[in-house]
């Protein structure tokens, strides 16, 4: 036996032992959030009548199990509906599987708000398991950030749902949909906690603004009838801070950090700089000792009126800057937010407030470019068909997300591969060839041994 060989299987035995030894938590595990997320679907009354040949829970299901398992189009999960039916019925509990254009028409004609309740239903899962308290930010409220964004657009193609944007000099009509995303988040955490998402509509406007605004509107409502107790601190760019925003926010007993530009705020700016220098303001740097070439510069202003024709709300307003003794740069930033800011808790704010940028890189950019084909058209429909691909997907990215936070399992096969998108690839590769009888088998598998392969 070559060396070669006997220090193989000294590793594979290796790490056999060392994966006999990681336990999977009861509830926060693949195949129990699995299960979770097939009892929500069964719980969704059906809006077709007669006989049908695919139940809604098992059609939903399938466009679940497309998204878990990353597959870039239906075409492709519908071939893997042929040569890996056994294991989508084992992990997925279906009982049968439609074919693309099936699983089109039913979904066409789901409620999108029918999907809620499983998002609802996984951050339970997370408040059981005391995850939650990890993301707990400041003043007892998590950090909830919200930003609107597109995952469709075309020239020629469109449903009723698309927005529209016509071109000045050619004349030319683009369609194209859009979301308000939302993500709890903390700046010590690179995970995110998804919350359902908020279709842009026709109706909610011609303007970038108008249209965002509206359908965020919308979210603030929902997310008060899902989770009526829970504090948060809704985090948004410089589009959000004005007034009617500011007040549905307190509408919905929520705290705000909402980013500010001198461009769109100079009332604002001009008393903040007349303030200071009434000596009115509070001026200080910090630096941290494992970052000496940083020295981060604070100015803050209490009771400041957000802009002219709305003197009477009043904001906290905070600007910072970031100066780098190695590249000679600094970085600007000013915020309001109705948070108590203290010289001793500014460092952290400021922290969540630059953690924004998570729901474009933790979340869009995720979604976008790292296996789940947010920006793929899977389909348009008539009624309801993207909007519930896109739920079905973020639910997917959900529970995704839970696993890396709280499966050891989920984490050490991730770690076994040099990106995720190598993971993913060989998640599929094991589904395809072999049977799997669960996710732990299959994490597992992808850790020390080849299971039993599939027979066509």
């Amino acid at each position: 036996m070559s060396r070669h060989i006997k220090e193989t299987i000294k590793s594979h035995r290796r790490k056999m032992a060392q994966t006999e030894d990681i336990k999977l938590r009861q509830h926060l595990n693949a195949d129990a959030l699995i299960k979770k997320v097939y009892t929500g679907f069964a719980g969704i009354r059906d809006h077709r009548t007669g006989t049908v040949n695919h139940t809604l829970a098992d059609s939903l299901m399938a466009g679940f199990a497309m998204f878990s398992l990353k597959d870039p189009s239906l075409l492709v999960f519908d071939q893997r509906r042929f040569r890996s039916c056994q294991n989508l019925m084992s992990i997925y509990g279906m009982g049968s599987i439609p074919c693309d254009t099936s699983m089109r028409e039913i979904l066409d004609g789901v409620d999108p708000n029918n999907l809620r309740p499983l998002f609802k239903e996984a951050f339970r899962q997370l408040q059981r398991g005391k995850i939650l308290e990890k993301f707990v930010f400041m003043e007892g409220c998590y950090l909830l950030n919200l930003d609107g964004t597109g995952y469709f657009s075309s020239d020629s193609r469109h449903s009723d749902a698309c927005l529209e944007k016509k071109h000045r000099k050619s004349g030319k009509i683009t369609y194209y949909l859009q979301t308000v995303g939302a993500a709890v988040v903390h700046p010590d955490h690179k995970e995110v906690i998804v919350l359902p998402p908020e279709t842009i509509r026709k109706q909610d406007g011609e303007k970038k603004m108008d249209c965002e605004r509206n359908a965020v509107r919308r979210f603030l409502g929902k997310l008060r009838q899902d989770h009526p107790h829970l504090q948060f601190i809704v985090n948004e760019d410089a589009l959000s801070s004005n007034a009617p925003h500011i007040e549905d926010l307190e509408a919905n007993n929520l705290h705000y950090i909402l980013g500010a530009k001198p461009g769109d705020h100079q009332f604002l700016f001009q008393y903040v700089d007349d303030a200071v220098a009434r000596g009115e303001g509070i001026e200080f740097t910090v630096t941290k000792q494992n970052t000496p070439h940083l020295t981060h510069c604070f100015r803050v202003v209490y009771n400041a009126p957000l802009n002219k024709s709305h003197q009477d709300t009043k904001v906290t307003f905070v600007e910072y800057w970031e100066e780098n003794s190695k590249t000679g740069k600094t970085q600007h930033f000013t915020w309001v937010t109705d948070l108590t800011i203290t010289e001793e808790n500014i460092f952290h704010f400021m922290r969540g407030a630059r953690a924004r940028w998570k729901i474009e890189n933790e979340t869009f950019n995720t979604l976008k470019n790292q296996g789940y084909h947010f920006d793929h058209n899977f389909g348009l429909g008539k009624k309801h068909l993207t909007e519930v691909f896109v739920l079905l997907m973020m639910l997917a990215f959900l529970i995704d997300q839970i696993l890396q936070l709280c499966c050891p399992l989920f984490q050490a096969a991730c770690k076994s591969f040099k990106t995720r998108r190598l993971f993913w690839e060989n998640v599929r590769s094991k589904f395809r060839e072999f049977y799997i009888e669960d996710m732990e088998d299959l994490y597992r598998s992808l850790l020390v041994y080849n299971p039993v392969p599939l027979q066509y």
